[in-house]
């Protein structure tokens, strides 16, 4: 079985005797010999929180999330709650008069169930006060581990150091019956089987042994044999990998095929023995195939096997997909017909019934349609198995870790270890090797135009049918996707992929010429048309366009050098494939719940015209693009510098005036500010009036800055043309907003320097610098207003150039400065407004 496994966190602690995972958040729970609890992020690796909950061994926790509560039970005999939200100890009583060893959490009802060196079982109801429920006895040793049934949450097992386990009902203080599990040492742990059509429970014990029962039969029907100490558990890991894992006082966790029985893998992370064990199997963004374990030194949580499902869905729409041994399919292709993908919005769960197909021999690791769709490939267990699709009948299999479809759907090529690859056609062997395979290591095959393997650091192409090099390429890569039409490649990294677009001719050039092609194959072959830094997760080609799935959970698709989000999702989806009829682009989660998002081919289309730069074809295809997607194809127009293009597609108000101001078409901006209601609109008005400034379109501006209400670009324009007309009209508008400052800039372009203003000491001053002749009103607005402050000594102050005790006071004299008042400005000695005698 090729299983990944990844360390996700070890932390070092003191003796680790219980571990948990929460059901929502990336928390495990960790009991610990010394009395403390911690949680730790195990995405970060950090401890979230802290608990000094007693001063001897914590034997067993667990979350109860539905509270935001977790219960410890430990060696002085104290069953204590505590909120992880608050730190508060919520409840702690005496329990048992023993030491308490083990709890369970009833999944639905508010009951935790507490085994003791005492030999009993005893349920607590929490909304009943913490009432003991029941007590179940007949175990004549230390209780170990209870574990409650999945399928019949009424009821549960215990395991115990009496050698048996029992199975209860929860009402009934007597256990239903007993199996005598081990026979030569006591049992440590039980659990049941998560699939509801297997009856099956594995114990563990003292013997050293795991054993698999069917609970029908009340049979032992598998012993597994390695550990050489104590085995403190075992459990059954069903999402993604049919696995039972298990743990031992020997230090080792080993990894065994659940469907086989046979032994896979040991671990040993250097930590001791092992004691506790916690699985995250839940469904959705919350799980993920992880597996927290509990050693004398510490706690490690691994990750075993991949997340996406074993799938493969052909050019029809029909999906076949493995679950553990059984093989189920559907038909999205009559989705259609059905009328039911077109009532869904995007993003919505599609209703697919599976149906069940058959079982396949081996734990596939990939499985993939021919391109004709005719047969079904399962890879695993350094196996490989050819199916017909519909019958599933077994039509070819043999040694193989990779296997690789050519386009033809009757040559394929199989990877025995990672040294050779034989080809096959017509499920013939061929006599014809490729050149340098063998001294090559190779991780994977994968098919298309030329069969392509990827090794460490390279990527090599070899054509099917001569087995030549056709060219090989230095780089890290983790998978490899032709396009359709078979001219274009990806090749995907951990941080970037690249598109590269095959050139046959050249290549067919090379081999006519007759110069010997080297290991390095064909330069000329290929050409690298972009890279782009995103990390992809799946992808599929729909036509010259790449659909892809990356690690930020966005859908994308590139066309040319250009990507494009289509959506972002809450949780990872996998690209399951695109069925051009709907118009849909399919994704699974890991529970292969079906999920449909628009993707127009015929926007595809369209847009892939363009970026060939064919004007002419997508003009015909532009017909064919929804009213709906045209705003996007817009948006992609003007990516391309298509502004007067895109100008003709979009339907967006706004996009069509920014596109219009851009392109310098002002009457259509003019027409679209118009129809845009107030005051959204005084903003575009403002960029008319910009626009139409820098092109000397005056006039426009003019208007546009009026309707914009933008009174200091009016001021400037009406400056620059020297219309007094429209200055004043600046003046009064500004006075009449309150922009002060504004109308007087505006009134002094005129020469009128009466500004709007009520501060009556600015006033004044003015009038003593440019109008004398209201000299005289200034001074006793003033001095009213300084009076009415209670300044009546600072009003007597003031001096006035009109009266002659103060006339002396002023540098020139008040009958000079009334004469140039009125030969400036044609005002006479009233201040009234008089012809002016000045050009």
């Amino acid at each position: 079985m090729l299983l990944e496994v990844n360390k996700k966190l070890q932390a070092r602690s003191e003796r680790v005797k219980s571990v948990d995972f929460h059901p929502t958040e990336p928390w495990v729970l960790a009991g610990l010999y010394d009395g403390s609890v911690n949680i730790y992020n195990h995405h970060t690796g950090a401890v979230v929180k802290t608990f000094e909950v007693a001063q001897v061994p914590v034997r067993c926790c667990r979350f109860i999330a539905r509270k935001n509560w977790f219960v410890t039970g430990s060696d002085d005999f104290h069953l204590r709650v505590w909120n992880y939200n608050t730190h508060e100890k919520v409840i702690a009583f005496e329990a048992h008069p023993d030491y308490i060893r083990c709890l369970a959490v009833h999944p639905t009802l508010p009951l935790v169930f507490t085994g003791s060196d005492d030999m009993t079982i005893k349920s607590w109801d929490w909304e009943k006060g913490w009432r003991n429920s029941v007590t179940f006895q007949g175990h004549t040793h230390y209780i170990m581990n209870i574990a409650i049934n999945p399928k019949d949450p009424q009821t549960f097992a215990t395991a115990c150091l009496d050698r048996t386990v029992k199975v209860w009902n929860l009402a009934t203080p007597h256990a239903n019956f007993t199996l005598e599990a081990h026979e030569r040492g006591g049992v440590n742990y039980v659990e049941y089987h998560p699939d509801p059509h297997k009856p099956y429970i594995i114990t563990t014990g003292d013997d050293r042994t795991i054993r698999v029962w069917d609970l029908l039969s009340k049979s032992c029907i598998q012993t597994l044999e390695g550990h050489t100490a104590n085995v403190s558990w075992a459990v059954y890991l069903t999402t993604g990998v049919p696995l039972i894992v298990s743990g031992s006082e020997d230090g080792m966790v080993k990894l065994w095929n659940a469907g086989t029985y046979r032994l896979e893998n040991t671990l040993n992370y250097g930590m001791e023995r092992v004691w506790s064990v916690g699985l995250n199997n839940a469904k959705g963004a919350a799980g993920g195939n992880e597996i927290a374990i509990g050693y004398d030194h510490g706690l490690v949580v691994l990750k075993l096997g991949k997340d996406e499902p074993s799938y493969s869905l052909d050019s029809s729409g029909k999906l076949i997909y493995v679950k553990g041994s059984e093989v189920q399919t559907a038909n999205l292709g009559n989705l259609l017909e059905d009328g039911a993908i077109e009532k869904l919005p995007d993003g919505a769960r599609v209703p697919v019934t599976l149906k069940e197909l058959g079982s396949t021999e081996v734990f596939p690791t990939s499985i993939q349609h021919s391109p004709n769709g005719r047969f079904v490939t399962v890879v695993g267990d350094g196996e490989y198995i050819i199916y017909t699709a519909l019958a599933w009948r077994n039509k070819a299999f043999g040694q193989g870790n990779s296997f690789a479809w050519a386009e033809d759907s009757n040559t394929y090529a199989v990877l025995e270890g990672k040294l050779k690859v034989r080809l096959w056609k017509n499920f013939k062997e061929k006599k014809e090797s490729l050149k340098g395979a063998g001294g090559w290591t190779v991780e994977s095959l994968h098919g298309g135009p030329l069969l392509g393997a990827r090794g460490n650091g390279f990527v090599v192409f070899w054509d099917w049918e001569s087995g030549e090099i056709v060219r090989r390429v230095e780089v890290e890569s983790k998978n490899i996707y032709w396009s359709t039409s078979g001219t274009l490649v990806a090749i995907t990294s951990d941080d970037s992929f690249y598109i590269l677009r095959f050139d046959r001719a050249a290549y067919q050039a090379a081999l006519d010429s007759g110069v010997p092609i080297g290991d390095e194959g064909c330069e000329e072959a290929f050409e690298v048309v972009v890279e782009i830094s995103e990390n992809v997760k799946t992808a599929k080609w729909i036509g010259d366009c790449f659909v892809y799935t990356n690690s930020a959970n966005r859908l994308n698709y590139l066309l040319g050098t250009q990507t494009s989000t289509v959506t972002q999702f809450e949780t990872p989806l996998y690209l399951l494939g695109y069925i051009p009829s709907h118009n849909k682009v399919y994704l699974v989660d890991r529970e292969m719940a079906v999920y449909a998002y628009s993707l127009s081919l015929a926007v595809v289309e369209y847009q892939t015209a363009i970026l060939r730069r064919d004007l002419t074809a997508a003009a015909e295809l532009l017909a064919n693009v929804p009213e709906g997607e045209k705003n996007k194809v817009a948006r992609f127009l003007e990516a391309q510098d298509l502004k007067h293009l895109a100008l003709q597609v979009t339907n967006d108000p706004e996009h069509k005036f920014e596109l219009a101001i851009a392109l310098d078409e002002l009457d259509m901006a003019l027409t679209l500010a118009e129809q845009t209601p107030a005051p959204e609109n005084e903003v575009k008005w403002k960029m008319v009036g910009d626009t139409a400034l820098s092109r000397w379109r005056f006039g426009l501006a003019r208007e546009c800055y009026r309707r914009a209400n933008d009174i200091g670009a009016r001021f400037l324009i009406e400056s620059a043309l020297s219309d007094r007309t429209g200055l004043r009209e600046v003046a009064k508008d500004a006075a009449g907003k309150g922009q002060n400052n504004l109308a007087f800039a505006a009134l002094w372009q005129l020469g009128d320097p009466k500004a709007a203003t009520d501060r009556k000491a600015e006033a004044a001053l003015m009038a003593r610098t440019y109008a004398p002749s209201r000299i005289p009103s200034a001074l006793q607005s003033w001095r009213v207003d300084l009076e009415s402050k209670g300044q009546s000594k600072a009003a007597n102050l003031l001096a006035d150039p009109s009266r002659g005790q103060d006339a002396e006071m002023f540098e020139e004299g008040w009958e000079n400065a009334l004469q140039r008042e009125q030969q400036i400005y044609g005002r006479d000695t009233n201040g009234i407004d008089v012809e002016p005698v000045l050009e």
